[in-house]
């Protein structure tokens, strides 16, 4: 059984540490910023791609390091990804992090990690989480593409209308929840 407990983060509030900037960094700080254009990240690593360098050129919000992983760069960050190619320093990072009651994600590796980089749709205000519970990346992959497929474009159109039908509701929070059932009960309907 998956035991995840899905979270939508504002990773543009929150400071990450992502060490490691070859391809698997590379992966991780794509995938973060395709769904978080703003987030803030430090990006450690002896050696960084010119892909990842292109990025910080772009953002203001990446920040490089050129450097060997050290403790210190936890300091002020609430989140952290381990992606070197060195598994000792993964462990290390995921250990440092960890006595610092740090979330963590160690690339490949699930037994150091406290959360996963699932799948993701998004469309507008909608945005669905995939997880896999770490066992099949690739079925997350697929149903993300199969939900990108089904779920119109204009649901967006819909996500606002019914927000400003709800600020025009009067009455207490049961009323209001009662009333947008009723309006959205169709959606699942079947003929």
């Amino acid at each position: 059984m998956n035991e995840l407990y899905p979270i939508f983060l504002k990773v543009h509030q929150l400071e990450t540490l992502l060490v490691g900037a070859g391809f698997v960094g590379l992966e991780k700080l794509t995938f973060l910023l395709k769904s978080s254009p703003q987030a803030k990240v430090t990006v450690v690593s002896i050696e960084i791609s010119d892909e990842i360098r292109d990025i910080a050129e772009k953002n203001p919000n990446i920040q490089l390091v050129q450097a060997a992983y050290h403790p210190d760069y936890l300091e002020r960050k609430h989140m952290v990804i381990a992606a070197t190619d060195d598994k000792a320093v993964n462990k290390t990072i995921y250990q440092d992090a960890k006595s610092r009651y740090l979330l963590v994600n160690v690339a490949d590796t699930p037994e150091y990690c406290d959360f996963y980089l699932g799948g993701i749709v998004t469309k507008g205000n909608v945005k669905i989480a995939i997880s896999t519970n770490g066992k099949s990346p690739t079925t997350a992959k697929r149903l993300r593409q199969l939900l990108e497929e089904t779920i119109p474009e204009d649901i967006n159109e819909m996500v606002e209308n019914i927000n400003r039908y709800r600020d025009t509701l009067k009455g207490d929070f049961e009323y209001k929840v009662d009333a947008l059932n009723k309006l959205t009960e169709g959606l699942i309907k079947k003929d």
